[in-house]
This record gives C-alpha cells, structure tokens and sequence, in this order.
C-alpha cells in the first residue's frame, strides 16, 4: 500500500470519515478543516490539497491507525517496531520476555517451514509469514528496552 493509499484508507475507514475527523484539525485562524479539504488532502487525483507531516502525524493520532507510518517504512525498506511504555523492569519479567523471545523464533521457523512445505509461496503465506517474523523482531526489540530499562548510569 502506497503512502497516499494508506492516508485514503485512514480516513475513509475510521467510523464517520472526514466528517469526524475534519473537525479536530484546527487551523492556523483557529477555524476547523473541511471533511471537504480533508478529503482532497488524501485524494492521490487531486493536486490542490496536500496532507503535511503534522496533520499524518495527527491523524494517526486520533485514530490510532498507523498504516501511513507503516507504508512510509517500507518504502524505504524498513519496518516499523512498537516499544512498550512503562515497562516492568526485574528479573523475572525479563526472563518472561526471553520466553517469549524463543517462542517467537520457533514460530518463524514453523511459518517458513509451512509456507515451503508444497515448493511453492503463495502471496498470503508470504503475508502470514511477514506478520510472525514481526511479531519476533518486535519481541526483540521489547526485550532490549527491558533491559535497557534495568541499566544503572554511569
């Protein structure tokens, strides 16, 4: 999904559309935006509107849908992880996310044993298998911020 396609998509699905969403950008007047200039904003057919970094920004915000962020990774050829906030910081819930650390590994390695099993990959094998080698980096990533999180300073 291009990055345009995915702010149409963010727009277009959440629950009442530009006419939910146009209401909370306020502009620089303190006037609103239109679900009309909205709409434009994330058209890809028109050039007249165009959607500013604060305003994806936003609007993933108030909808708590990431594809723009997403879809901007990967087109250049990253990927997006999420850190927990708050996170517990012992022993034990770093060894729990160790856990979960193997567990995702052997996942990885079932899903590519699967998706190989017929001699051919199929586009949603292929998806399925993107979604757990994900899921384990994300894990990865978690279990870095933990322990960073136990770090004492220097």
């Amino acid at each position: 999904m291009s990055v345009i396609d995915a702010a149409y998509a963010t727009v277009h699905d959440y629950p009442g559309g530009a006419n939910a969403l146009a209401p909370r950008f306020v502009t620089r007047a303190g006037g609103s935006m239109s679900p009309a200039v909205l709409c434009s904003k994330v058209d890809q057919k028109k050039d007249s509107h165009h959607l500013t970094l604060v305003e994806a920004d936003k609007l993933m915000s108030f909808t708590g849908d990431l594809r723009i962020l997403h879809a901007l990774a990967r087109s250049q050829g990253h990927v997006c992880v999420r850190l927990e906030r708050d996170v517990e910081v012992s022993d034990m819930a770093v060894l729990e996310l160790v856990a979960l650390v193997w567990q995702g590994q052997g996942d990885v390695g079932e899903a590519l044993h699967e998706m190989l099993a017929d001699g051919r990959i199929t586009s949603s094998e292929m998806d399925h298998f993107r979604v757990v080698v994900h899921q384990a980096e994300t894990r990865l990533h978690q279990l870095v911020q933990r322990v960073d999180a136990m770090r004492e300073p220097d």
